[in-house]
């Protein structure tokens, strides 16, 4: 089985997950005092490191154009891209935009607990957010697009962009074409380490923000949580993983190219088929080594890598199994290609996200099928969640009561803290004048 190895695992054994399946660290121990040096030097030196780091790390001098995008270069931009990829753009942001505005939050809630006690939840959006967009395997103008539509959709009061630069200090067109589809026009061209010291702590040219939200490698992973008391790291989004869960019903191909979707992105990449039909694995493997001759050198290197070292096909002894490993691996991204998928839905607990059905659906994911493709890595699906319009949001809790509130509480209060021996809470309640509740138009809210 050459370019993808196969793995076992049985319900009853001890470990669920196969030991050879192996996860990159999202932020090595090398990259946090790699880390730690460059923010220090950005939070002293400001625009002048940023000049440095970007010419030793992306091989781009920007003397001369600066850290910001013009708006030349977006209108360049305008002009270079191909009228394809801007008709495609325009698609998959009007799926990304629908799908995501019915995530808004009302700005106010509230709800009568018992007579005269309001509670409710507040929401507003966060001040300013860094919306940061990778480059280097390849341009990312999808993350731009899946970042940029919840961020305005919550009404953030400054969006920024943080994308590195080409070798010739230029951002990608289609990247910027996004961004001005969008509506978004402050971008700096600055990545890494480096990017996420410059917002959190603002230098002479990029401002400080409130958040950072987008994937970024091991350096910026590990820069995000050295600055977390300064800056709001956001969701963790590493090194990109999948998994294809299967009865052995469906195409073989067809699950081929799920499993290779990921698994091209980069060597660190972590990507697994899951099935409890042994025959269906080996249809698998192989149509895997045929579909691997039709990539480019690089990405097939990529997945040749990724499927011989870090996953592959992991055949399991019964269904209740391959369920089992896919909740205990808790995927980025998974794909559920079944006779039944929404009976096997049901049973899935730990995911960034489950696309169903027979097509290449996590490219249809990726890109334009509306669902956000920023997700938890690391397992960390087992507690977080996809990038949503809730990440450019915070909620604060509303409370209120009228004098039959009170009078109904208080005795709970003073019960409850005398208990726990706080004497202003209980002496406060007792002793308080409680006004007679009054509105102009006498109307409870």
């Amino acid at each position: 089985m050459k370019g993808v190895r196969r793995l076992t695992a049985r319900g009853d054994a001890d470990r669920l997950l196969p030991e050879g399946l192996r996860r990159v660290a999202p932020a090595a121990r090398e990259a946090e005092q790699a880390a730690r040096e460059i923010i220090a030097a950005v939070r002293g030196r400001g625009d002048a490191a940023l000049l440095e780091f970007t010419r030793r790390f992306d091989g781009a001098d920007l003397r001369e154009c600066g850290l910001r995008v013009s708006a030349e270069e977006f209108a360049a931009a305008d002009e270079a891209i191909a009228e394809d990829v801007r008709a495609a753009l325009a698609h998959a942001i009007r799926n990304i935009r629908a799908f995501h505005e019915a995530q808004r939050r009302p700005p106010l809630t509230v709800v009568e607990v018992e007579p005269g006690v309001w509670c409710g939840d507040r929401f507003t959006p966060l001040d300013s957010v860094c919306l940061y967009v990778p480059r280097g395997r390849g341009a990312f103008s999808s993350v731009m697009c899946m970042l940029g539509v919840p961020a305005l959709i919550a009404g953030v009061g400054r969006v920024i962009v943080c994308t590195p630069p080409g070798p010739d200090g230029s951002v990608d067109a289609a990247t910027l074409v996004a961004a001005r589809m969008l509506g978004i026009d402050e971008i700096y061209r600055v990545g890494g380490a480096q990017a996420v010291a410059a917002v959190a702590f603002g230098t002479q040219s990029v401002p400080a923000c409130t958040k950072i939200v987008g994937p970024g490698n091991v350096y910026v992973t590990a820069a995000r949580s050295i600055v977390a008391d300064v800056l709001d790291p956001g969701p963790p989004a590493g090194p990109s993983e999948s998994a294809i869960l299967c009865d052995g019903t469906t195409d073989a191909g067809n699950a081929a190219w799920n499993l290779l979707i990921e698994a091209e992105h980069g060597e660190n990449s972590c990507a697994i088929l899951v099935t409890h039909d042994a025959a269906f694995a080996d249809r698998v493997a192989g149509a895997v080594n045929q579909r691997m001759e039709q990539l480019s050198a690089e990405r097939r290197a990529f997945a040749t890598e990724v499927l011989g070292r870090n996953g592959g096909i992991i055949v399991t002894d019964a269904p209740a199994t391959s369920l089992a490993v896919v909740n205990a691996f808790a995927p980025e991204h998974l794909a559920i290609m079944a006779a039944e998928p929404w009976d096997l839905l049901a049973g899935v607990r730990n995911a960034g996200e489950v696309l169903l059905g027979d097509y290449p659906i996590i490219s249809l994911g990726n890109y334009a099928m509306g669902v956000n493709a920023i997700l938890p890595t690391g397992a960390r699906a087992r507690t977080r969640s996809c990038v949503s319009v809730d990440d450019f949001v915070k909620r604060s809790s509303i409370g209120w009561v009228t004098r039959a509130g009170f009078e109904s509480l208080a005795p709970v209060v003073s019960t409850l803290s005398r208990d726990e021996g706080f004497s202003a809470h209980h002496l406060a309640v007792e002793n308080w004048t409680a006004p007679e509740y009054r509105r102009a138009d006498g109307r409870q809210p």
